[in-house]
């Protein structure tokens, strides 16, 4: 049994970063699509029914616009790196509501030399990022079982990125967990090996991964009024 993706997938989005023009992915095309795009939707529509069963209000979206893919293409308006194409692909299990704001969600990150699988809230807008704080802050016991279960810390890592200084305004410095009221993001990930974003077996492992951080995505649903 093989698995949905292979060397070949790392070795396309390596040749891709090397030759990001649109002559070049036009003329390798079909590489894409056969390598990357539609293993990733497989997965995408096989790993559906597990992500029901971690949660009924969390999506596997197949769809080839919209869904749970995200594009190839880049989005570079406002930005000075004018390359059309991204070096890597992902897709995410997001929740129900995703269209009314930001919200929590499961990851997939495929990219040579940068493969990884994660969790959490990425970039929320300034109410819900003082939401979370907040949450955090009156129920920190039960931040302690969802966030920093020995389950979770011992096989993940939380992202450091953009984070504050100092304490965020109106927070005490010796709050037990004011490094988590520093954040701007929550958001745990794992690396993954190439034999293990290639292994037949790839569809358990994340559905493993997804399930140990399922508290973690549960409490940040819970702080912004979502469903679990």
């Amino acid at each position: 049994m093989s698995g949905y993706f292979s060397a070949a997938s790392l070795r396309f989005l390596a040749q891709l970063s090397a030759n990001n023009n649109k002559a070049w992915f036009n003329e390798h095309k079909a590489q894409y699509e056969q390598h990357v795009r539609q293993p990733f939707l497989q997965l995408i529509t096989d790993i559906a029914p597990d992500i029901q069963a971690i949660s009924p209000h969390f999506r596997a979206d197949p769809r080839t616009v919209g869904g749970s893919l995200y594009r190839i293409q880049r989005d570079a308006r406002y930005s000075h790196d004018k390359s059309p194409y991204k070096g890597w692909q992902g897709c995410r299990f997001y929740h129900e509501h995703r269209r009314l704001q930001i919200v929590p969600l499961f990851y997939l990150h495929l990219q040579p030399g940068n493969c990884f699988l994660g969790g959490g809230l990425w970039h929320p807008e300034p109410a819900n990022l003082q939401k979370v704080r907040q949450f955090i802050f009156d129920n920190p016991a039960s931040w302690e079982r969802a966030a920093h279960a020995p389950a979770i810390t011992t096989r993940f890592v939380l992202e450091q990125d953009e984070k504050l200084q100092r304490p965020p305004r109106g927070y005490p410095a010796d709050h037990p967990f004011i490094e988590d009221l520093k954040q701007r993001n929550w958001v745990y990930s794992r690396a993954l090996s190439e034999a293990e974003i290639c292994s037949p077996q790839l569809r358990q492992t994340l559905v493993a991964d997804y399930t140990t951080l399922a508290p973690f995505i549960d409490y940040l649903c819970a702080a912004l009024d979502l469903e679990f």
